[in-house]
């Protein structure tokens, strides 16, 4: 939610806290990273018994830190309050991505999660607007959804019970301890996932610029693309968690991630404004299917959340890169090197994600041959 209020945020900053924009995006950087440094910190905590903790500890947190920031005009507080509340919310994104793992279908848990935060966002994006781009409306809208997600922490599903190998004679000796090759996926997939951030971000962060400088895209052509884009992430995302498992996941994901390189390439290259729109709406929707089935890999692989927990860290630390590397590359090279970088870093990271999501098919149709079915009803992940 904090990274897609980025830019409603930094106008409230710069116009109501009196910030320069240099100094509001910096302070928006530093949130963003504390809550990626949370994340992975609490990652270990919450893929074992300490997953409700570190949900209610992070929410109240945020709710604190936002709330500060959206109701107390004074400058150190508004940097502290915006740290304090990022460092929160990856607290309680680590108990959410923990959580997913325990969920019986990864694919559709992933799916109706990603909708329910492209849901959110939607509203939140035309509320703001009507209340007014302020400190109250940026910061204390996302006080309060933290507040009122604190009080559905409960539904959090724990994670399973530790399986066990038979010792000698048919006594339970100690928990089945992951394979290597499952360790070294998970390993693989934490960083593939990050390069894959910061390509994507990277387009992302020129989206603008490069429409108005190559395709002659005025402001309220990018506006229409900003909402058709939310409009294309909701469908995506409602796609994978009607269908569940019913469309595979290693399919899928190779295909999105290949035309996804093909309209990153055709980005850098379209000069009309009406072809640019349609390029960039479709990018954005295959994004938001790649990172659905992306985090249901990382579900997959270990039903405790080992690898779903840091998932979103590793995806910011990618993401606060995005920036600086999407300008330096279009300023040095131009916007159709740009494209070509981004579709070569996409295609390059296809094939490890293929086979790592090939491995996690393997993985969950082990674990549910050796574990009971739980019941949980999966309208909870909301």
């Amino acid at each position: 939610m904090t990274a897609n209020l980025v830019p409603v945020m930094i106008v409230a900053l710069t116009g109501e806290l009196g910030l320069t924009a240099t100094g509001a995006g910096t302070l928006m950087t530093a949130s963003l990273l504390a809550c990626a440094a949370s994340c992975l910190a609490t990652s270990r905590w919450t893929a074992r018994s300490g997953r409700y903790v570190v949900a209610r500890a992070g929410l109240a947190l945020t709710g604190l830190g936002f709330g500060a920031a959206a109701f107390v005009p004074s400058v150190p507080v508004v940097v502290a309050g915006v740290v304090l509340g990022g460092l929160g919310a990856g607290g309680a994104v680590s108990a959410g991505g923990a959580a997913l793992g325990a969920l019986r279908n990864p694919d559709r848990a992933s799916g109706i999660s990603g909708f329910t935060n492209r849901a959110i966002v939607s509203v939140v994006l035309f509320v703001v607007p009507v209340l007014g781009a302020g400190m109250g409306s940026a910061f204390g809208l996302l006080a309060g959804l933290a507040l009122a997600a604190l009080f559905t922490t409960g539904w959090l599903p724990d994670r399973p019970a530790p399986e066990t190998a038979p010792g000698p004679g048919g006594s339970a000796a100690a928990p089945v301890v992951a394979s290597r090759s499952t360790t070294a996926a998970g390993i693989g997939l934490l960083v593939c996932f990050a390069l894959w951030a910061l390509s994507e971000d990277s387009l992302w962060a020129v989206a603008a610029t490069m429409g108005a400088d190559q395709a002659g895209l005025d402001e309220t052509g990018m506006g229409l693309v900003l909402s058709l884009s939310t409009l294309g992430g909701l469908a995506a995302s409602a796609l994978v968690g009607l269908a569940g498992p019913r469309l595979g996941r290693t399919v899928p994901l190779a295909a999105a991630l290949v035309a996804g390189a093909a309209l990153k390439f055709l980005a850098g290259t379209v000069t009309d404004p009406g072809w640019y729109m349609v390029v960039v709406i479709a990018w954005n929707t295959l994004y938001m299917l790649s990172f659905i089935y992306i985090v249901a890999v990382a579900a997959a692989l270990d039903p405790s959340g080992k690898w779903s927990a840091p998932v979103l860290g590793v995806y910011l630390v990618g993401s606060s890169f995005a920036p600086v590397f999407g300008t330096s590359v279009s300023a040095a090279a131009g916007y159709p090197a740009l494209g070509a970088v981004l579709a070569g870093m996409t295609c390059a990271l296809l094939v490890p994600l293929v086979l790592i999501s090939r491995h996690s098919v393997r993985t969950e149709a082990t674990a549910a041959r050796t574990t009971p079915e739980v019941e949980f009803p999966q309208a909870a992940i909301a």
